[in-house]
C-alpha cells in the first residue's frame, strides 16, 4: 500500500519492451545516458516494488532463507525469471538469475547488460533492508555468458569490484578479493 492506502499498480508488458527501450534510448541519447536512464528507472521501480513485501520492519526480521525465498518468488511470479542467492565473497554477495527476462529480450551483444534489472534489484534491496545496496551485473546472458549474475553489497565494495574487473582481473579472482 502507498501513503493513500492504495496497492501499487502493476502491468504486464512483453519482454521485448526492454530491447526496444534500450535501442530507442541509445539512438536518441547515446549509450551512457541510456545506461543511466534505465538504471535510474529500474531503481525507482524497485523502490516501489518493495511495497509488495509489506512492512519493512517485518521483512527485516525474516530469516535470510525466508527473505531470499520471498525475493525469488516475487521475480518468478512476475515473469522475470528465477533469482537465487549464489554465495558470498567477502564484502559482496552474488545472485544467480535463471532465464532472466531482460537479457532474453536482447540480441547477443558484447556490450549488452541488464541495466534496468540492476537498478531494480538495487532499489528493491535498498528499500527492504533499509540501507543503500549497490548492484553490478557481473555476467549477462545477452553478452554471451552462461547466464546473468548480479553482485551486490555496499557502494564501496561494488565500486572496488568493478574497478578490479575494469583492470582485467578475472571474475573469480575479483570476487575472492572482495
Amino acid at each position: 500500500m502507498d501513503s493513500t492506502g492504495v496497492a501499487p499498480r502493476e502491468i504486464a508488458v512483453p519482454v521485448s519492451a526492454f530491447a526496444a527501450l534500450r535501442a530507442e534510448l541509445t539512438k536518441e541519447a547515446g549509450a551512457l545516458p541510456t545506461i543511466h536512464a534505465l538504471h535510474r528507472a529500474g531503481y525507482d521501480a524497485g523502490v516501489h516494488a518493495a511495497r509488495q513485501f509489506g512492512d519493512p520492519e517485518d521483512v527485516r526480521r525474516m530469516s535470510a532463507r525466508r527473505f531470499w525465498s520471498a525475493v525469488s518468488e516475487y521475480f518468478q511470479r512476475r515473469g522475470w525469471g528465477s533469482l537465487t542467492l549464489d554465495g558470498t565473497h567477502g564484502a559482496v554477495a552474488v545472485l544467480q538469475a535463471g532465464a532472466w527476462a531482460e537479457a532474453a529480450a536482447q540480441e547477443k551483444d558484447p556490450e549488452a547488460s541488464c541495466f534496468f534489472s540492476t537498478g531494480f534489484i538495487s532499489g528493491l534491496l535498498s528499500t527492504l533492508v533499509g540501507a543503500p545496496i549497490a548492484v553490478l551485473e557481473i555476467t549477462c546472458l545477452a553478452r554471451g555468458d552462461d547466464g546473468c549474475r548480479f553482485a551486490f553489497g555496499s557502494e564501496e565494495a561494488i565500486h572496488e569490484l568493478y574497478g578490479r574487473l575494469l583492470d582485467g582481473v578475472e571474475l573469480q579472482e575479483a570476487l575472492d578479493a572482495a
